[in-house]
Protein backbone atom coordinates (compact mmCIF):
# COMPACT_ATOMS: atom_id res chain seq x y z
CA UNK A 1 0.00 0.00 0.00
CA UNK A 2 2.34 2.24 0.88
CA UNK A 3 4.90 1.72 -2.10
CA UNK A 4 2.09 2.28 -4.11
CA UNK A 5 1.72 6.12 -3.66
CA UNK A 6 5.54 6.66 -2.90
CA UNK A 7 5.88 6.54 0.84
CA UNK A 8 9.53 7.38 1.90
CA UNK A 9 11.27 8.75 4.85
CA UNK A 10 10.45 11.79 4.74
CA UNK A 11 6.92 11.15 4.40
CA UNK A 12 4.97 12.37 7.84
CA UNK A 13 1.49 10.52 7.62
CA UNK A 14 -1.42 12.13 9.72
CA UNK A 15 -3.60 9.25 11.26
CA UNK A 16 -6.77 10.52 12.28
CA UNK A 17 -8.62 6.89 11.68
CA UNK A 18 -8.54 4.47 15.06
CA UNK A 19 -5.79 2.41 16.24
CA UNK A 20 -8.32 -0.47 17.09
CA UNK A 21 -9.27 -0.76 13.45
CA UNK A 22 -7.52 -2.41 10.70
CA UNK A 23 -7.44 1.03 8.69
CA UNK A 24 -5.24 2.52 11.35
CA UNK A 25 -3.61 -0.36 12.96
CA UNK A 26 -1.95 -2.06 9.65
CA UNK A 27 -2.36 0.76 7.18
CA UNK A 28 -1.34 3.43 9.27
CA UNK A 29 1.23 2.13 11.40
CA UNK A 30 2.18 -0.84 9.32
CA UNK A 31 1.89 1.28 6.24
CA UNK A 32 3.96 4.33 7.54
CA UNK A 33 7.34 1.96 9.63
CA UNK A 34 7.66 -0.29 6.73
CA UNK A 35 8.86 2.74 4.79
CA UNK A 36 10.64 4.76 7.50
CA UNK A 37 7.96 7.26 7.50
CA UNK A 38 7.13 9.30 10.65
CA UNK A 39 3.57 8.64 12.52
CA UNK A 40 1.65 11.32 13.73
CA UNK A 41 -1.75 10.88 15.41
CA UNK A 42 -3.92 13.93 16.19
CA UNK A 43 -5.82 12.38 18.96
CA UNK A 44 -7.50 9.35 20.82
CA UNK A 45 -10.33 9.78 18.43
CA UNK A 46 -11.24 11.63 15.11
CA UNK A 47 -11.73 15.49 15.93
CA UNK A 48 -11.33 17.53 12.82
CA UNK A 49 -10.17 20.19 13.45
CA UNK A 50 -7.52 18.48 16.00
CA UNK A 51 -6.37 16.96 12.54
CA UNK A 52 -6.55 19.74 10.40
CA UNK A 53 -4.14 21.27 13.70
CA UNK A 54 -1.29 18.81 13.10
CA UNK A 55 -1.29 18.38 9.36
CA UNK A 56 -0.56 22.28 9.36
CA UNK A 57 1.89 21.70 12.66
CA UNK A 58 3.62 18.69 12.00
CA UNK A 59 3.55 19.59 8.15
CA UNK A 60 1.89 16.12 7.12
CA UNK A 61 2.40 15.10 3.20
CA UNK A 62 -0.36 12.24 3.95
CA UNK A 63 -3.50 11.71 5.68
CA UNK A 64 -6.11 9.06 6.17
CA UNK A 65 -9.53 9.12 6.55
CA UNK A 66 -13.69 7.40 6.11
CA UNK A 67 -15.14 9.66 4.03
CA UNK A 68 -17.65 10.99 6.99
CA UNK A 69 -13.83 12.36 8.09
CA UNK A 70 -12.62 14.41 5.13
CA UNK A 71 -16.49 15.71 5.15
CA UNK A 72 -16.23 17.20 8.87
CA UNK A 73 -12.54 18.31 7.94
CA UNK A 74 -13.90 19.96 4.68
CA UNK A 75 -17.12 21.60 6.63
CA UNK A 76 -14.66 22.63 9.53
CA UNK A 77 -14.56 26.34 10.43
CA UNK A 78 -10.51 26.13 10.71
CA UNK A 79 -9.84 24.94 6.90
CA UNK A 80 -9.73 28.66 5.99
CA UNK A 81 -6.85 29.26 8.68
CA UNK A 82 -5.31 25.60 8.03
CA UNK A 83 -1.91 25.30 5.72
CA UNK A 84 -2.36 22.00 4.08
CA UNK A 85 -0.24 22.63 1.37
CA UNK A 86 2.28 19.96 2.47
CA UNK A 87 0.26 17.08 1.93
CA UNK A 88 0.79 14.94 -1.31
CA UNK A 89 -1.01 11.75 -0.83
CA UNK A 90 -3.57 10.15 1.45
CA UNK A 91 -6.13 7.28 1.51
CA UNK A 92 -9.64 6.78 1.84
CA UNK A 93 -11.98 4.05 2.25
CA UNK A 94 -14.28 2.32 4.25
CA UNK A 95 -17.51 3.04 2.64
CA UNK A 96 -18.27 4.56 -1.43
CA UNK A 97 -16.90 8.19 -1.98
CA UNK A 98 -18.94 10.03 -4.47
CA UNK A 99 -16.77 11.41 -7.12
CA UNK A 100 -17.67 15.20 -5.60
CA UNK A 101 -15.89 14.59 -2.50
CA UNK A 102 -13.11 13.07 -4.07
CA UNK A 103 -12.39 15.88 -5.80
CA UNK A 104 -12.70 18.41 -2.97
CA UNK A 105 -10.49 16.19 -1.14
CA UNK A 106 -7.64 16.92 -4.14
CA UNK A 107 -8.59 20.70 -4.25
CA UNK A 108 -9.08 22.07 -1.44
CA UNK A 109 -7.39 19.87 1.19
CA UNK A 110 -4.61 19.71 -0.90
CA UNK A 111 -4.29 15.47 -1.40
CA UNK A 112 -3.53 15.68 -4.71
CA UNK A 113 -2.18 12.18 -4.99
CA UNK A 114 -5.26 10.82 -3.19
CA UNK A 115 -5.66 6.92 -3.01
CA UNK A 116 -9.03 5.08 -2.71
CA UNK A 117 -8.67 1.36 -1.16
CA UNK A 118 -11.31 -0.86 -0.66
CA UNK A 119 -11.29 -4.68 1.37
CA UNK A 120 -12.07 -5.44 4.71
CA UNK A 121 -10.58 -6.57 8.28
CA UNK A 122 -10.34 -10.27 7.09
CA UNK A 123 -8.21 -9.30 4.13
CA UNK A 124 -5.57 -7.56 6.21
CA UNK A 125 -7.31 -5.22 5.18
CA UNK A 126 -7.25 -3.91 1.76
CA UNK A 127 -7.64 -6.05 -1.62
CA UNK A 128 -8.05 -2.95 -4.52
CA UNK A 129 -6.31 0.29 -4.45
CA UNK A 130 -6.28 3.19 -7.30
CA UNK A 131 -2.96 5.04 -7.72
CA UNK A 132 -2.10 8.67 -8.01
CA UNK A 133 -0.77 7.90 -11.67
CA UNK A 134 -4.39 5.80 -12.85
CA UNK A 135 -6.65 7.94 -15.62
CA UNK A 136 -9.35 10.38 -13.47
CA UNK A 137 -11.81 7.58 -14.95
CA UNK A 138 -10.54 5.17 -12.47
CA UNK A 139 -9.75 7.55 -9.51
CA UNK A 140 -13.17 8.68 -9.49
CA UNK A 141 -15.19 6.03 -10.32
CA UNK A 142 -13.25 2.92 -9.05
CA UNK A 143 -11.98 1.46 -6.35
CA UNK A 144 -8.56 0.65 -8.40
CA UNK A 145 -7.05 -3.07 -9.22
CA UNK A 146 -5.75 -5.61 -7.27
CA UNK A 147 -3.02 -5.05 -5.09
CA UNK A 148 0.46 -6.89 -5.79
CA UNK A 149 -0.08 -11.08 -4.91
CA UNK A 150 -3.52 -10.23 -4.62
CA UNK A 151 -6.01 -11.50 -6.77
CA UNK A 152 -9.73 -10.96 -7.18
CA UNK A 153 -12.51 -12.53 -8.97
CA UNK A 154 -16.57 -11.34 -9.66
CA UNK A 155 -19.02 -14.42 -8.78
CA UNK A 156 -22.69 -15.48 -9.29
CA UNK A 157 -23.46 -15.42 -5.46
CA UNK A 158 -25.54 -18.01 -6.29
CA UNK A 159 -23.19 -20.37 -7.66
CA UNK A 160 -20.00 -19.38 -7.52
CA UNK A 161 -18.87 -19.25 -11.18
CA UNK A 162 -17.37 -16.44 -13.16
CA UNK A 163 -19.10 -13.66 -14.25
CA UNK A 164 -18.40 -12.05 -17.43
CA UNK A 165 -16.52 -8.57 -17.61
CA UNK A 166 -18.79 -6.08 -17.12
CA UNK A 167 -21.29 -8.17 -14.97
CA UNK A 168 -21.88 -7.17 -11.29
CA UNK A 169 -21.48 -10.07 -9.02
CA UNK A 170 -20.04 -11.44 -5.54
CA UNK A 171 -16.21 -9.54 -5.24
CA UNK A 172 -13.84 -12.54 -4.03
CA UNK A 173 -10.31 -12.02 -2.75
CA UNK A 174 -7.16 -15.04 -2.39
CA UNK A 175 -3.86 -14.04 -1.37
CA UNK A 176 -1.30 -13.70 1.32
CA UNK A 177 -3.48 -11.36 3.01
CA UNK A 178 -6.84 -13.54 3.69
CA UNK A 179 -7.27 -14.60 7.51
CA UNK A 180 -6.58 -17.95 8.19
CA UNK A 181 -10.17 -17.84 9.82
CA UNK A 182 -12.93 -16.38 12.74
CA UNK A 183 -11.39 -17.93 15.96
CA UNK A 184 -13.26 -20.94 16.97
CA UNK A 185 -16.23 -20.73 14.45
CA UNK A 186 -14.93 -23.43 12.00
CA UNK A 187 -18.60 -23.33 10.81
CA UNK A 188 -18.44 -19.21 9.55
CA UNK A 189 -15.22 -19.63 8.67
CA UNK A 190 -16.27 -22.55 5.79
CA UNK A 191 -18.87 -19.97 4.90
CA UNK A 192 -16.35 -16.79 4.16
CA UNK A 193 -13.46 -18.76 2.91
CA UNK A 194 -13.35 -21.47 0.05
CA UNK A 195 -11.34 -24.86 0.08
CA UNK A 196 -9.66 -22.81 -2.61
CA UNK A 197 -8.80 -20.04 -0.33
CA UNK A 198 -11.15 -17.32 -1.68
CA UNK A 199 -12.87 -15.25 0.69
CA UNK A 200 -16.53 -14.17 0.18
CA UNK A 201 -16.46 -10.24 0.62
CA UNK A 202 -20.19 -9.54 0.22
CA UNK A 203 -19.40 -6.70 -1.81
CA UNK A 204 -21.29 -6.29 -5.32
CA UNK A 205 -18.85 -5.08 -8.11
CA UNK A 206 -18.06 -5.11 -11.65
CA UNK A 207 -14.88 -5.53 -13.44
CA UNK A 208 -13.65 -4.10 -16.69
CA UNK A 209 -11.06 -5.76 -19.19
CA UNK A 210 -8.26 -4.06 -17.39
CA UNK A 211 -8.81 -5.94 -14.06
CA UNK A 212 -9.88 -2.44 -12.50
CA UNK A 213 -12.81 -3.35 -9.98
CA UNK A 214 -16.23 -1.17 -9.02
CA UNK A 215 -18.20 -1.60 -6.54
CA UNK A 216 -21.97 -1.23 -6.89
CA UNK A 217 -23.40 -1.99 -3.86
CA UNK A 218 -23.71 -4.51 -0.80
CA UNK A 219 -25.44 -8.09 -1.15
CA UNK A 220 -27.28 -6.91 2.33
CA UNK A 221 -28.19 -3.27 1.04
CA UNK A 222 -29.43 -4.36 -2.32
CA UNK A 223 -33.28 -3.50 -2.32
CA UNK A 224 -35.76 -5.98 -4.08
CA UNK A 225 -38.75 -3.77 -5.08
CA UNK A 226 -41.31 -5.75 -6.76
CA UNK A 227 -39.40 -8.23 -7.85
CA UNK A 228 -36.85 -5.48 -9.31
CA UNK A 229 -33.18 -5.08 -7.79
CA UNK A 230 -32.39 -1.74 -6.29
CA UNK A 231 -28.60 -0.68 -5.66
CA UNK A 232 -28.58 1.87 -3.04
CA UNK A 233 -25.42 3.77 -4.43
CA UNK A 234 -27.32 4.59 -8.07
CA UNK A 235 -29.31 6.22 -5.88
CA UNK A 236 -27.45 7.70 -3.64
CA UNK A 237 -24.53 9.50 -5.97
CA UNK A 238 -27.77 11.01 -7.70
CA UNK A 239 -28.77 12.78 -4.67
CA UNK A 240 -25.29 13.95 -3.44
CA UNK A 241 -25.58 15.87 -6.84
CA UNK A 242 -28.10 18.03 -5.74
CA UNK A 243 -26.42 21.59 -4.92
CA UNK A 244 -28.46 21.54 -1.64
CA UNK A 245 -27.56 17.89 -0.24
CA UNK A 246 -24.61 17.22 2.34
CA UNK A 247 -24.78 13.49 2.40
CA UNK A 248 -27.65 11.03 1.05
CA UNK A 249 -28.03 7.14 2.66
CA UNK A 250 -30.26 5.00 0.86
CA UNK A 251 -32.07 1.60 2.97
CA UNK A 252 -34.66 -0.41 1.91
CA UNK A 253 -38.25 -0.82 4.66
CA UNK A 254 -40.78 -3.52 3.94
CA UNK A 255 -44.12 -2.80 2.29
CA UNK A 256 -47.01 -4.82 2.04
CA UNK A 257 -47.38 -4.37 -1.87
CA UNK A 258 -43.50 -4.28 -2.71
CA UNK A 259 -41.93 -5.86 -0.54
CA UNK A 260 -39.87 -3.72 0.17
CA UNK A 261 -39.82 0.25 -0.23
CA UNK A 262 -36.85 2.96 -0.73
CA UNK A 263 -36.54 5.10 1.28
CA UNK A 264 -33.56 8.38 1.91
CA UNK A 265 -31.97 9.55 4.92
CA UNK A 266 -30.95 13.18 3.84
CA UNK A 267 -28.28 15.70 5.57
CA UNK A 268 -29.30 19.02 3.88
CA UNK A 269 -26.01 21.61 3.55
CA UNK A 270 -25.80 23.81 6.05
CA UNK A 271 -28.38 26.33 5.83
CA UNK A 272 -30.21 24.60 3.21
CA UNK A 273 -34.03 23.33 3.52
CA UNK A 274 -34.26 20.93 1.40
CA UNK A 275 -38.16 18.86 1.27
CA UNK A 276 -39.30 15.48 0.19
CA UNK A 277 -41.28 16.97 -3.03
CA UNK A 278 -38.23 19.10 -4.24
CA UNK A 279 -35.89 16.05 -4.07
CA UNK A 280 -38.59 13.36 -5.44
CA UNK A 281 -39.24 16.29 -8.55
CA UNK A 282 -34.98 16.34 -8.86
CA UNK A 283 -34.83 12.86 -9.00
CA UNK A 284 -37.44 11.96 -11.67
CA UNK A 285 -36.37 11.73 -15.18
CA UNK A 286 -33.12 11.36 -14.05
CA UNK A 287 -33.55 7.47 -13.30
CA UNK A 288 -36.65 5.06 -13.22
CA UNK A 289 -39.81 6.08 -10.91
CA UNK A 290 -39.18 2.73 -9.24
CA UNK A 291 -36.05 3.87 -7.70
CA UNK A 292 -36.96 7.28 -6.50
CA UNK A 293 -37.18 6.84 -2.43
CA UNK A 294 -41.20 6.81 -1.68
CA UNK A 295 -39.98 7.54 2.42
CA UNK A 296 -37.64 10.47 3.09
CA UNK A 297 -35.71 11.17 6.36
CA UNK A 298 -33.79 14.65 6.58
CA UNK A 299 -30.81 14.32 9.60
CA UNK A 300 -28.19 16.19 11.12
CA UNK A 301 -26.22 13.05 11.79
CA UNK A 302 -26.03 9.50 10.18
CA UNK A 303 -25.48 7.09 12.91
CA UNK A 304 -21.98 5.61 12.79
CA UNK A 305 -19.30 2.89 13.98
CA UNK A 306 -16.32 4.36 16.88
CA UNK A 307 -14.40 4.03 13.01
CA UNK A 308 -16.81 6.42 11.31
CA UNK A 309 -18.47 4.03 9.08
CA UNK A 310 -22.66 4.58 8.17
CA UNK A 311 -24.69 2.15 10.44
CA UNK A 312 -26.88 1.28 7.68
CA UNK A 313 -28.81 -1.22 9.93
CA UNK A 314 -29.54 1.34 12.54
CA UNK A 315 -30.84 3.38 10.18
CA UNK A 316 -33.19 1.01 9.24
CA UNK A 317 -34.02 -0.13 12.93
CA UNK A 318 -34.79 4.03 13.40
CA UNK A 319 -37.31 3.84 10.21
CA UNK A 320 -39.40 0.84 11.57
CA UNK A 321 -39.51 2.29 14.66
CA UNK A 322 -41.02 5.58 13.00
CA UNK A 323 -43.13 4.22 11.16
CA UNK A 324 -44.52 1.03 13.90
CA UNK A 325 -43.35 -1.57 11.34
CA UNK A 326 -42.45 -3.93 14.11
CA UNK A 327 -40.25 -5.82 11.27
CA UNK A 328 -42.74 -7.03 9.31
CA UNK A 329 -44.15 -5.92 5.80
CA UNK A 330 -46.86 -2.99 6.40
CA UNK A 331 -47.85 -0.35 4.00
CA UNK A 332 -45.91 2.88 4.11
CA UNK A 333 -46.74 6.20 2.04
CA UNK A 334 -44.69 9.01 0.60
Amino acid sequence: MGGQIGFTERDRVCVPVPLFHCFGMVLGTLGASTHGATLVLPGGNFDAGRTLAAITTERCTAVYGVPTMYMAMLEHPDLATSDLTSLRTGLIGGAPCPPDLLGSIRTRLHVSGLSTVCGMTETSPISTQTLPSDPGEVRDHSVGRPTPHVEVKIVDPATGRIVPVGTPGEQCTRGYSVMRGYWADAAATAEAISPAGWMRTGDLAVMDEHGTVRIVGRIKDVIIRGGENIYPREVEELLRSHPGVGDAHVIGVPHERYGEQVMAWVRPVEGERLDAAELTAFCTDRISRSKIPALWHFTDTFPTTASGKIQKFRMREIALDELGVAGKPAPVTV
